[in-house]
């Protein structure tokens, strides 16, 4: 008896190292994927070339989602103080009429902004007040305290694209106005409101870069 135990136990040995063996062999043959900076999807291929990139979706209980990208020749640091000068978008960014901060504790903003929209001959002023916070550089969010929708957050991505000292701003947005407006409607708004603010965006980040470019005969 203790001689088929000693038996058993050599062959379960014997079996745990030929197991650990190719285990070992099969992670060491895993290739490992190195992302290089200059690695471009074809999404972003595009981008480089001024295209503005606007998709919309249709989400549960008549919300629409929005995502618009474009590419700003400016780095993250400029387009960050473009997304948070709430109380100037008034000047830069087409269809907004008033906006500024209620508040700042550091951590998160209240904002307003006041703007128009145009839905085929009829033309609506809307109000929004939100809240903003963020990563610093890379992530701006933003959700409806009050206002004119009954959904309205998303967020502000950016990515640094150091080859060419620029950024890729993303906006991704959840929609749906607190009045009657169809689907179909609200979408054809954002295809047109959407590009138009992604390219005031980039406009001013990138009137901003130039600015405090340092000048080529100092």
């Amino acid at each position: 008896m203790p001689k088929f135990i000693r038996m058993k136990e050599r062959f379960i040995l014997l079996f745990m190292t030929v197991l650990f063996l190719f285990l070992s062999h099969s992670v060491m043959a895993v290739p490992i994927t190195t992302i290089t900076p200059d690695s471009l999807s074809r999404e972003k291929a595009k981008l480089l070339t001024g295209e503005v990139i606007v998709v919309l979706s249709n989400l549960e209980e008549g919300v629409t989602g929005v995502e618009g990208q474009i590419y700003i020749a400016a780095p993250p640091k400029k387009v960050w103080e473009v997304l948070t000068d709430y109380n100037n978008h008034k000047y830069y960014i087409p269809n907004v009429i008033d906006s500024g901060i209620i508040s700042d504790n550091g951590i998160e903003t209240v904002m307003f902004e006041k703007g128009k929209t145009r839905m085929f001959i009829f033309q609506k002023e809307i109000y929004i007040k939100m809240k903003v916070w963020g990563e610093n550089l890379t992530r701006l969010c933003f959700q409806q305290i009050t206002g004119d929708f009954k959904v309205y957050q998303g967020e502000w991505l950016l990515v640094d694209y150091p080859q060419g000292a620029g950024t890729f701003l993303t906006y991704k947005a959840e929609v749906k106005p607190d009045f009657y407006a169809p689907q179909f409607a609200v979408k054809k708004v954002q295809t047109r409101d959407c590009p138009l603010m992604l390219s005031a965006m980039k406009k001013q980040a990138e009137a901003n870069n130039e600015t405090a470019l340092p000048s080529s005969n100092q």
